[in-house]
């Protein structure tokens, strides 16, 4: 799998349009954008409502996005259908054994100056590359 029009531009654009995401969530809601504690939230808290429209909008954004071709979609026919789903698979596994994701983490908890979040990143990020190292999954 090759990466498709990667840039430093895209990626410091779409690093701003996250960071900017979470920024808003704090300062409107109060609330940290950790992706898995947001998704696990829909059906265990109270306040449902921001939590779908921040999911909504997770899968809406990039909809439109591919739709109105703005942005390249990313070539997955090539990939099994098994290491796709074995892959997402292993990110829930590594979300609920690191208690948070990336997002949560890496983006809000690094923001705040924690030394758990940079911890949890810095694991998450090894072990992520050792993974696709291992099984040779990034070829």
């Amino acid at each position: 799998m090759t990466i498709v029009n990667f840039t430093p531009w895209t990626a410091l654009i779409g690093g701003a349009c996250i960071g900017a995401g979470a920024l808003l969530l704090m300062l409107a809601a109060g609330k940290t954008a950790g992706i898995s504690g947001i998704v696990s939230g829909i059906a265990t808290q109270a306040d449902k409502h921001w939590r779908l429209a921040f999911v909504l909008g997770l899968i809406l954004v990039p909809g439109v996005l591919f739709a109105t071709q703005l942005v390249a979609v990313p070539e997955l026919a090539s990939m099994s259908v098994v290491k796709l789903v074995l892959a997402g698979l292993l990110v829930g596994v590594g979300t609920r054994l690191g208690n948070g994701c990336t997002s949560g983490h890496g983006i809000c908890g690094i923001g705040r100056f924690s030394w758990r979040s940079l911890v949890a990143t810095v694991v998450f990020m090894v072990a992520g590359i050792a993974t696709v190292s291992a099984l040779g999954w990034g070829a």
